[in-house]
């Protein structure tokens, strides 16, 4: 972080990079606040200023970041890419090299804080809803640039973000990236159909 920032933003700021690091590892059962504070190099006192939930808390924050990250993503391949394959394509090359670089240890952390622990926290659970929302708000809005009715964008928008969470998982599972070529093949597809039927 740059020191250009003030002390107790980048403080605050490497507590939520190092409990995004370590649930996209562990999970959230897995990740224990010792450990991030090990790993971020603040004190204990900082942890509970800036986040006086303790770990939900922090855990919420650690979740919006990877939402902000996947979002810079999908911001990222839809305006640069020169067709809804060419997007996919990057999206897909991304993932597969996090996990690849990982050794297929990290995953997605949104889908590992909603198996793990957004059926007994509530305040997680919404972190997650939310993230989900977004990503499925960005895809959408890039599939109504071609013509895609509202309805249609969304529901379409929602099996692409479905299809990319599994693939991630099974990938894991698996140490392949193998599932993630089939998605993408398979997104192409779909977006190949909807051009089609809108005469894009």
């Amino acid at each position: 972080m740059s020191s250009s920032y003030p002390k107790g933003i980048a403080t605050r700021q490497r507590l939520v990079e190092s409990m995004l690091d370590l649930v996209q590892l562990h999970g959230y059962h897995g990740t224990g606040l010792n450990t991030v504070l090990a790993r971020s190099g603040a004190p204990k006192g900082s942890l509970y200023f800036h986040f006086p939930e303790g770990k939900t808390g922090l855990g919420v924050a650690a979740v919006a970041l990877a939402g902000d990250h996947f979002g810079e993503l999908i911001g990222k391949a839809t305006t640069t890419a020169t067709s809804p394959a060419a997007v996919v394509d990057a999206l897909i090359a991304e993932l597969k090299n996090i996990l690849e670089t990982s050794d297929y240890q990290a995953g997605c952390p949104v889908s590992s804080v909603a198996l793990d622990a957004a059926s007994e926290n509530e305040p997680l659970r919404e972190a997650c809803s939310r993230v989900y929302d977004g990503w499925i708000q960005a895809v959408s809005g890039y599939l109504s640039t071609f013509g895609v009715e509202e309805g249609n964008a969304h529901s379409l928008a929602t099996s692409i973000i479905c299809l990319v969470e599994g693939s991630l998982i099974l990938s894991r599972a698996h140490k392949s990236t193998q599932p993630m070529d089939a998605a993408a093949g398979t997104l192409k597809t779909l977006l190949a159909a909807t051009q089609a039927g809108t005469g894009a």
